[in-house]
């Protein structure tokens, strides 16, 4: 290899240009602002997907509310003998609700709202935790094993078409009056949602999955945690979020007797007044509850499985 040489009046070769300073200083500007660029788009996209979001689910309760204020004020009946005449306007419900949350000592409910909400999901939050803990491993078991599926399977089949009303009368018996009444009837109301999601779930796991897993080493006992919970999670998350919707439904029925504190409590007071004000008030709060709880599920599964998308 030879090095060029330089010969008498011969010129010598150019050396590169090099950038000046405040060349160099935008260069390293230049990454950033694009990140900050592709941060504002995205954060543009949210705003109007959440707008869009808004406008379409913002209708249909409009119109609802002013079919209902019509129906009230024109005295409407509508099919199954439902007469309007004697449901409350919405703005006499929008009243109530707010004399329950604030307290304007309208009656004995004023400001009690948030005493009985407490309460109520308390108990709502109790029952369906215990019945999350009780099924979500035994779905799993079941819909791996197919000895254990076929030892619990009958029972399970036996039991759930049992309506969860008709053991309120055995559970006031057995249990007595109080809240473990009204939790236990919240855990039966919950407890085969969760299972039955879990099972179909465990059951629908590529079998390609399992066996990628054991040729990379994973432990049969090791499967269970770290293949097949995962790959169910989405069923398993369906089941949950159906059981906690039961779980406020059932709550009124458990908490109609022997309970003074408690959004059903609330209500079937309120009926026995002939307060259809309170009641449709009550009705609307457990709505609002159910929706909350919902999205905070939605909320609680998406920070649990960070870094997973997959899986949420």
């Amino acid at each position: 290899m030879t090095t060029p040489t330089l010969t008498p009046g011969s010129a010598a070769p150019a050396a590169a240009p090099q950038p000046s300073p405040d060349a160099q200083q935008a260069a390293r500007r230049r990454p950033s602002a694009l990140l900050s660029r592709r941060a504002a788009r995205a954060q543009a996209r949210d705003w109007k997907g959440g707008l869009r979001a808004v406008g379409l689910a913002l209708p249909v309760p409009v119109i609802v509310l002013v079919l209902w204020h019509l129906g009230v004020r024109n005295a409407w009946t509508l099919p199954f003998g439902i007469q309007m005449a004697f449901v409350p306007t919405p703005g006499e419900v929008l009243s109530r609700m707010v004399d329950i949350a604030v307290g304007s000592e309208k009656d004995a409910f004023s400001g009690s709202l948030w005493e009985h909400l407490w309460a109520s999901t308390g108990r709502v939050l109790s029952g369906f935790g215990i019945a999350a803990a009780c099924a979500i491993p035994l779905g799993v078991l079941m819909g791996r094993y197919g000895v254990v599926n076929r030892m619990l399977d009958p029972v399970v089949n036996l039991v759930r078409p049992v309506p969860v009303t008709a053991w309120a009368p055995l559970t006031l018996l057995i249990i007595g009056f109080g809240d473990r009444s009204t939790i236990f009837l919240v855990f039966l109301a919950a407890f085969f949602p969760i299972l039955l999601n879990t099972i179909a779930g465990v059951r629908r796991v590529p079998v390609r999955l399992l066996e990628a897993a054991a040729m990379l080493g994973t432990k049969p006992a090791q499967v269970l945690y770290k293949v097949v919970l995962p790959s169910a999670m989405h069923s398993i998350v369906g089941g949950l979020r159906i059981a906690l919707g039961l779980c406020w439904v059932i709550l009124v029925v458990g908490e109609t007797v022997g309970i003074s504190v408690g959004l059903g409590s609330m209500i079937t007071q309120a009926r026995d007044m002939s307060k259809t004000d309170l009641i449709v008030a009550g009705m609307v709060v457990i709505g609002l509850a159910g929706f909350v709880a919902d999205r905070l599920l939605a909320l609680l599964v998406k920070a649990v499985t960070r870094g997973r998308p997959t899986l949420s």
